[in-house]
């Protein structure tokens, strides 16, 4: 696999290699808003069999965690096939401007992963806009935390039988599960912390409880450790896409 690793924050060719999977797969491609100066992408699969699994892809929204979008685009380009047979919706990455500059937050300072609630930046409006209707089987939202020890994920509690256990196996030939216990002051066991959520939680509500409460059967946040080699990190990315793909059938 070629790696673009060194170039993992540079916008302009990110959307250069997704246009060129935009191609390959059958995506349409278009902007859907724009912040600090940058076009935010969407793709969405031009098949509309109601049989194909639908799944909601997106990284970026903090510009520091740059193996959620390598991740991303890698296993796009490696997985031409199930792309075609998915209804897929994916948003490359959401914070173009935090990608560009190695920066957690927007142009304006702000942290977008809690605007999906009342406090919406314009182009997290624009994003929901985007979304439209669409319902999805599974929605992955891509992740990395600088704290992180190994590999976790954030599971909501909502239909069994579980799957973080099973991504979480994928992913351990590249990392291993992040052993805290306590995970952003949230009981964690095996590097997965489930739980079952309320609108009322978060006053500021991040994406996957968007996702949660009004397009996806199943919402994982993926969280790779953001000081470890990039290449395992990009890797295990990979590898949890993947095995969620298969999963959902």
């Amino acid at each position: 696999m070629r790696s673009d690793h060194g170039r993992a924050h540079d916008y302009e060719h990110l959307i250069r290699r997704w246009k060129r999977v935009a191609a390959r797969c059958r995506l349409d491609m278009q902007p859907y808003s724009e912040s600090g100066g940058f076009p935010i992408y969407r793709l969405a699969s031009v098949r509309r069999d109601p049989s194909a699994p639908a799944i909601y892809f997106s990284a970026g929204i903090h510009g520091d965690e740059a193996a959620a979008t390598e991740g991303l685009v890698a296993w796009a380009e490696q997985n031409s096939d199930a792309l075609r047979r998915m209804r897929a919706l994916i948003f490359p990455c959401l914070n173009p401007w935090g990608l560009a500059n190695n920066c957690r937050f927007d142009a304006a300072g702000r942290d977008l992963n809690r605007r999906f609630g009342k406090r919406r930046a314009p182009q997290i409006s624009h994003q929901i806009r985007a979304i439209g209707k669409t319902s999805f089987d599974v929605a992955l939202t891509l992740h990395e935390d600088y704290d992180g020890q190994g590999i976790y994920i954030y599971e909501v509690a909502s239909r069994k039988p579980f799957w973080a256990e099973h991504l979480l196996e994928a992913a351990a030939p590249h990392l291993s599960p992040d052993p805290r216990r306590t995970i952003e002051g949230r009981p964690a066991r095996g590097g997965i912390v489930r739980r079952k959520i309320t609108p009322d939680l978060m006053p500021d509500w991040p994406e996957a409880f968007a996702l949660h409460f009004s397009y996806a059967r199943r919402t994982f946040t993926i969280e790779t450790p953001s000081e470890f080699d990039i290449a395992a990190r990009v890797a295990a990315q990979v590898a949890v896409i993947g095995r969620a793909v298969e999963l959902a059938g």
